[in-house]
């Protein structure tokens, strides 16, 4: 009882000091880096200006940005989320199944988007039931889920490509709204109910609290498994609604390849955008920021004839990058 009482003190001081961090100091770096990049690579080549390529950039970093907002909870809690790839996979073939299953080509289109949420948000439940129930270490958890889900995706199709022929359901993820992809749309809609969930909640100060100090947290009050838990649901939700803005883009989904490297563009997203990997702080903004850093990077690859086996390399020397920054301004 007095050890409880002794510490509510500290952990309301953890949590008024998160909040005090300033949101523009935070993504100060991120996006004075993004500007940059931006003006060097609309030198670089003649073709990156063009409003077909600027489109075409936002709309593929839409895909991983959404699944990143997600993970920007998961890792301020503390956590981290390997399986989203996989999961992009499992819940993108649901999707089409549900869209083959039903004749009428709205409601399968609508039937189809509420299985993608709800299957994304259980396949996230089970990860942070596994975390916060199972006491099993984030890391190994989502490692583990990572090979299931791409093996479950594997064995309902076969390994082969699903596809469909629904007339509307191409319009979801691949149409436009006032010339500008509905996915870059979803992309940024996302961003601003993130970003005020977590900065303008409780719920978001207590996601804060918990990753840096989830023994103080709990003192204090709050459910850490609880909270732990719903950022994993939330980046399942998150997942679910990638998935059925890739799925639709495309008109199918082959097990083998969709989410194929996801989850290091999110998490690279999120760690560029300078959400602290230890947890405890990070801003939804700076992620948005981190993916667009990383769509042009990988657009600049391309237009420049890089070849594409030396993306990933381009990847990992830019969160090796990040998390030095991280370390230096830390110290």
């Amino acid at each position: 009882m007095n050890q409880s009482q002794n510490t509510k003190p500290a952990a309301a001081l953890v949590i008024q000091g998160l909040r005090k961090i300033p949101l523009n100091a935070a993504i100060l770096a991120p996006l004075v880096a993004l500007i940059l990049l931006f003006a060097v690579s609309s030198l670089a080549s003649e073709y990156f200006l063009n409003t077909r390529n600027i489109s075409n950039v936002l709309r593929q970093v839409s895909y991983t940005g959404i699944i990143a907002i997600g993970m920007t909870f998961v890792i301020i809690a503390g956590g981290i989320d390997l399986s989203v790839g996989s999961m992009v996979a499992l819940v993108g073939v649901i999707v089409l199944y549900v869209v083959n299953a039903i004749s009428d080509p709205v409601q399968a289109v609508i039937l189809a988007m509420l299985a993608a949420i709800v299957a994304g948000s259980l396949f996230g439940l089970f990860n942070g039931l596994m975390v916060t129930r199972g006491r099993i270490a984030a890391f190994v958890v989502t490692l583990a889920s990572m090979s299931i889900f791409r093996s479950l995706a594997l064995y309902f199709t076969d390994a082969a490509e699903v596809s469909t022929r629904n007339p509307i359901f191409s319009n979801v993820g691949g149409g436009f709204f006032l010339s500008i992809p509905i996915p870059v749309w979803v992309f940024f809609g996302l961003a601003i109910v993130a970003h005020v969930l977590l900065f303008h909640t409780a719920y978001g100060r207590h996601v804060c609290a918990v990753g840096a100090n989830p023994q103080v947290a709990r003192y204090s009050g709050i459910r850490v498994k609880r909270i732990v838990l719903s950022t994993f649901v939330i980046a399942g939700l998150c997942v679910g609604l990638s998935a059925i803005m890739l799925t639709s883009r495309l008109n199918s989904v082959s097990p083998s390849d969709a989410g194929y490297f996801y989850e290091l563009d999110a998490i690279a997203a999120v760690v560029i955008g300078g959400t602290a990997l230890s947890g405890g702080r990070g801003t939804v903004w700076g992620t948005v920021i981190g993916a667009l850093i990383l769509g042009i990077i990988n657009n600049m690859l391309n237009l420049t004839g890089v070849s594409p086996y030396l993306q990933g390399l381009v990847k990992g020397a830019v969160i090796l990058l990040a998390v030095l920054l991280q370390y230096k301004r830390a110290a």
